[in-house]
């Protein structure tokens, strides 16, 4: 099912979403504690579309890309994905693979439980997500504590890709790289974009990599979604004291 809005096909609705959790009780006597996360977040996402999520610590972004994920349980509000479930690129690539694994058995593992490919389709795919993230095949017979920060990344960006999503989660995805290796994973997932038609939800503190990549940003504080636009109307023209703290900690106003 698609949904056609401003002659672009909607892929991801989020409508009045609430997310709560009960703190565990310190002691006997305590009472249990109701913590509100996601407070009303409503907001559409489209086919092609590079969409900045920017917030400090602690403002419930990952929250938010974890209920996308099915990950936690809703308290109020729908998610509606109007094509397969998203895939997640995680922040560390350091404990995002299994270090006991090949690269070949990480990549292969969603198509052996999820698709009805052989074998040699599944090696053949796995080869072709590890040379579009620029990574040889002879990468697949190694394990992931052979590769250094950024090839890792890589290998996380093409086992996101092996089930073919529409929708990537990128959780600060470059935040536990050196400066140079960021650029470079954010070039990769500017042409992965472009390559392959994605649309991707990128989460991060840094402002100057959302202008950088992202057509649109959303800018989150305390559980609420509190300005939205593109990104030129948000940077040149901020709506909120808080978005305006923002740019002027990144040095950008």
């Amino acid at each position: 099912m698609s949904d056609v809005c401003n002659n672009q096909t909607r892929i991801l609705e989020v409508k009045d979403l609430f997310v709560s959790f009960t703190e565990e009780k310190s002691s006997l006597f305590d009472k249990k504690k109701k913590i509100d996360v996601l407070n009303g977040i409503s907001f559409d996402m489209y086919e092609g579309e590079i969409v900045g999520l920017v917030g400090e610590s602690g403002c419930g972004k990952s929250t938010l890309a974890k209920s996308i994920l099915g990950l936690n349980k809703i308290t109020k509000g729908d998610i509606i994905h109007y094509s397969q479930y998203p895939q997640m690129i995680f922040q560390d690539p350091y404990n995002s693979l299994n270090p006991s694994k090949t690269i070949e058995f990480i990549l292969e593992e969603s198509l052996k439980n999820l698709t009805k490919l052989n074998v040699e389709e599944r090696r053949q795919k796995a080869k072709k997500r590890l040379e579009q993230v620029g990574l040889d095949d002879h990468y697949l017979i190694h394990k992931p504590g052979e590769l250094s920060g950024g090839q890792r990344q890589r290998v996380c960006i093409a086992n996101a890709l092996m089930l073919d999503p529409k929708l990537l989660i990128a959780d600060e995805p470059v935040s536990a790289l050196d400066v140079t290796i960021q650029a470079q994973i954010i070039k990769l997932l500017a042409g992965l974009q472009k390559e392959l038609g994605l649309s991707i939800l990128f989460i991060s503190h840094d402002l100057r990599v959302v202008y950088e990549l992202c057509d649109r940003v959303m800018i989150m504080k305390d559980g609420k979604i509190i300005e939205d636009g593109t990104v030129d109307e948000v940077y040149r023209n901020p709506q909120t004291d808080y978005t305006k703290q923002l740019l002027l900690s990144a040095g950008i106003m």
